[in-house]
């Protein structure tokens, strides 16, 4: 199971997520993509077992990945302040991978119909759904 995890700013959001995936499942591998090297630094410290950082990484990763997890602004060319490209998104959109995308009203990005849950909630649930994605109960 080839599990991606995209993220950018200062990487938090996938800092956790690493954390948690570790915790629960410590023998998935993970690789950390980062926007910029910050965030990437942030899912490497945090236990992703390889990162990189920029447009090319994310369209290679995205073409052999099982699952990609990340704010939602990645697949929105020119979100998080410029640093999801216009190929970085349609690389990630168009990837066969299941997609686990979280709800981040930022960066001119408004989404309606969700609840108002914490950060660390949506986390929680792209965790689980995706064990459940990577174990076939999903």
């Amino acid at each position: 199971m080839n599990i991606i995890i995209i993220d950018g700013q200062g990487g938090k959001m996938g800092k956790m997520i690493v954390e948690q995936l570790k915790a629960k499942y410590p023998k998935l591998t993970l690789t950390a993509i980062g926007t910029n090297s910050i965030a990437t630094a942030a899912m490497m410290k945090a236990g992703a077992h390889q990162g990189a950082t920029g447009e090319n990484p994310v369209i290679v990763a995205c073409r052999c990945a099982d699952i990609i997890i990340g704010p939602i602004g990645i697949v929105i060319a020119d979100s998080m302040l410029g640093e999801v490209t216009p190929m970085m998104a349609k690389a990630i959109g168009q990837s066969k991978a299941e997609k686990i995308l979280i709800p981040v009203n930022k960066c001119n990005n408004h989404i309606v119909g969700f609840e108002d849950y914490s950060l660390s909630d949506y986390i929680k649930m792209a965790v689980e759904l995706a064990l459940k994605i990577s174990t076939g109960e999903g």
